[in-house]
């Protein structure tokens, strides 16, 4: 594989590993019903957000085209769980439970694209940690919300 293709697949990993936690947050903010968990989400997804609108900035400077968003197939099982999981128990706990079970993934996603994609990008490396800090934070910002 050549530079670029290793740099476009580093990418589109952290790409669609903060896409996920956007699109889990975006289907699940309008049924939190508490104000001041409903801010704490938001807050979670304006981070998102941020991290998504860096990666997309480094592909351009890179030249990068075809960054990818996660399938169309991986969107909906993501909607039709947290609909599903949902349906009966809008409760704080059982988004935080939601919540918590993507920011657990989505952390060891980042562990292994770490380990995966060694000495190809730097910038990247730092988008990496940069999102892996944000998993915990959220992991211990999510947590007391189960008792």
């Amino acid at each position: 594989m050549d530079k670029n293709e290793l740099l476009q697949n580093y990418v589109n990993a952290i790409y669609q590993n903060i896409n996920a936690g956007l699109q889990a947050i975006e289907d699940i903010l309008p049924k939190i019903q508490d104000d001041g968990f409903k801010n704490l989400v938001a807050e979670m997804q304006d981070k998102y957000y941020t991290l998504s609108k860096e990666c997309e900035v480094y592909a351009k400077s890179e030249d990068i085209k075809g960054i990818k968003d996660n399938s169309w197939l991986e969107k909906v099982k993501m909607w039709m769980s947290v609909n599903m999981s949902t349906m009966t128990d809008k409760s704080n706990r059982k988004i935080a439970e939601l919540l918590l079970l993507g920011s657990f993934m989505g952390y060891i996603t980042c562990i292994k694209d770490c380990a995966d994609h060694k000495n190809i990008s730097n910038e990247l490396d730092e988008i990496l940690e940069k999102l892996k800090n944000f998993q915990k934070s959220n992991i211990e910002n999510l947590l007391p919300y189960l008792n």
